[in-house]
């Protein structure tokens, strides 16, 4: 049973909502901010918010006109200087609870013009597609007219989502739709519907032609390709398979790519382990002979044709699922530097692994803080001293952030472990 209550927020939580103290315990409240007195429909744990009516100094008017209703941005109403100290606090006060004492550096913001992919949900009734974002809270799909989080190039993203979905109307199936903007047009991989007839098969490659898509999937398997979806990343360019991971935002893989090369610029060989297409590799390889592992062959397939550039050195690639197979001291002898970006699980085996290494540098890249924070006492575990961690904000108005952190094994640490490995 929910019972309106008079509570005082206390601070923001880990996923941008506010806590508030009550006498049958903590509250959870979305969009409420810390300092705030509100009233809240609450059960149990969790609140619903019916009034500010004592609001913080440091509350704003949100943007969007979907705010609280689509489930996409948790915090659009607090000012800038409170929000990336918010972002800076996720990770600072996760890695010290850890126990690891270090001070992070200030928030990057990686916005840039807006996000670049999004995956817009379908579903259907009476024949008619509703496409838009999930309801928050909820189940049910919020109908949108435009999101002003995606980059200008992604503007015709939902009359495209729209036409496609309708095309599949007859079906009824719930319909995912990710649309990627490359630089040579929208790339789009449908998912949830299934096989495709060929009715189905000739209305989508009618919408693909009216909307001028480079190219269409389903379930990863091409529909048609009227141009390569092609990405630049630093000195080459990419075709990556449908459905490949990307960074959210061009500024996002920019900044995470230039960081980490900074980090291992004086490497000769590094292996970068959950590689994707390249998003590292592809810049690594211009100083440094880089060996390439993930378990999905297709995009490292991707980035091996990539790789041929006049200039890179010498880039190599490997099938491995590093969760099962994880590389092991003495596999990573042979490298002097070793870039992660394991997805949001982390990579636990095999940081233990390294660990055992006598790699002298290490860099992590993360986009779960929790994870990165258990792997992260792990390397120092092994014998790691943690030069910086540095968040970049490139998912901005939602609680998740990238972390890019750099490892160092302290060099009489270094000649104990080359000793301990013979």
């Amino acid at each position: 049973m929910s019972l309106n209550a008079k509570l005082r927020i206390d601070r923001l939580g880990q996923r941008g909502e506010g806590i508030a103290q009550s006498p049958d315990g903590l509250v959870f409240v979305p969009y409420a901010l810390a300092d705030e007195t509100i009233i809240a429909e609450v059960d149990g744990s969790r609140g619903t918010l019916v009034e500010v009516s004592i609001p913080s100094p440091h509350r704003i008017a949100p943007f969007c006109r979907y705010f609280s209703i689509c489930g996409g941005c948790a915090v659009q109403t607090l000012d800038a200087p409170s929000y990336a100290r918010w972002k800076h606090d996720l990770v600072s006060d996760t890695l010290r609870h850890a126990g690891l004492g270090i001070d992070v550096s200030d928030l990057v913001d990686a916005h840039g013009t807006g996000r670049r992919r999004a995956t817009f949900h379908a579903r259907y009734n009476q024949g008619q597609a509703t496409v838009g974002f999930m309801r928050a809270r909820a189940h049910d799909i919020v109908a949108i007219d435009s999101c002003p989080v995606l980059a200008p190039s992604m503007d015709k993203a939902l009359p495209a989502a729209r036409a496609l979905a309708q095309a599949l109307r007859l079906s009824g199936q719930p319909l995912d739709i990710l649309i990627t903007a490359t630089d040579s047009g929208l790339d789009v991989d449908l998912k949830g519907h299934g096989p495709l007839g060929k009715a189905e098969t000739r209305a989508l490659v009618a919408v693909t032609l009216e909307h001028d898509l480079a190219r269409l999937s389903n379930h990863g398997a091409i529909v048609i390709s009227r141009r390569p979806p092609m990405l630049a990343m630093g000195k080459a360019t990419v075709e990556p398979p449908p459905g490949a991971f990307l960074q959210a935002t061009q500024k996002g893989e920019d900044m995470l790519a230039e960081k980490v090369c900074a980090a291992v610029t004086n490497a000769k060989r590094i292996a970068d382990l959950f590689s994707g297409v390249g998003t590292f590799t592809l810049r690594m390889a211009a100083f440094a002979q880089v060996h390439a592992y993930d378990q999905e062959d297709a995009a490292l397939a991707a980035l091996a044709k990539a790789a041929h550039v006049p200039g890179f050195r010498d880039v190599t690639v490997e099938i491995r699922d590093l969760f099962r197979r994880p590389l092991t001291a003495s596999e990573l002898e042979t490298y002097d530097a070793v870039v992660f970006d394991p997805p949001r699980a982390g990579a636990e085996q095999q940081a233990l692994a390294l660990g055992k290494s006598k790699v002298s540098t290490v860099v992590a890249v993360s986009c779960n803080v929790q994870s990165f924070a258990r792997d992260a006492a792990i390397l120092c575990g092994g014998g790691y001293e943690i030069l910086r961690v540095e968040p970049v904000d490139q998912f901005r108005h939602s609680p998740h952030v990238e972390i890019v952190a750099t490892f160092r094994r302290p060099v009489h640490k270094l000649r104990r472990v080359r000793r301990l490995l013979g």
